[in-house]
């Protein structure tokens, strides 16, 4: 794990607060001078730290209307399978974050659809004929709490 000071985190929080931040905005922000935060920003990107910027969009305006929660049981349990199935889940543009679990389900895939149509295409053209699955259950997101929430990072001292 990176060892972070107060400045790292001063930079994380505002980098999760807007990626777009040049470093003089940086600078002002924190108090430090610009070169310094170039340098520091540079480091936490090569460590992995910042793993990327990105443009965040609202599905609806272009055209995803639906966002649905996608529970996945696997046919068979064993690394192949496992394998089959991330392969399968990387290759399409629909899933949007995917997540193993412990429990009942195997698998959660958050994915974008146009409409109920588009998601019928999904689940029944894409998902159930793929040799690595067994059983899929769909839930419709029926309204957005929180979207893209910030790391919880330690406090700042």
């Amino acid at each position: 794990m990176t060892q972070l000071d107060g400045f790292d985190l001063k930079i994380l929080h505002a980098l999760q607060a807007d990626g777009r931040l040049t470093n003089i905005e940086l600078s002002e922000r924190i108090a430090l001078s610009a070169s310094q935060c170039s340098r520091r920003r540079a480091r936490l990107e090569a460590e992995g730290v910042i793993s990327g910027y990105r443009a965040s969009l609202d599905p609806a305006k272009i055209g995803l209307g639906l966002l649905v929660v996608i529970s996945v049981t696997l046919a068979t349990h064993n690394r192949d399978n496992a394998r089959r199935f991330a392969q399968l889940v990387n290759s399409l543009p629909e899933v949007l974050e995917a997540f193993a679990l412990t429990g009942e389900m195997d698998y959660h895939l958050k994915i974008a659809a146009r409409d109920l149509s588009g998601l019928s295409e999904f689940v029944n053209d894409v998902l159930l004929p793929h040799e690595s699955v067994q059983h899929v259950k769909t839930s419709i997101v029926l309204n957005t709490l929180k979207r893209d929430g910030a790391l919880p990072l330690p406090e700042i001292r």
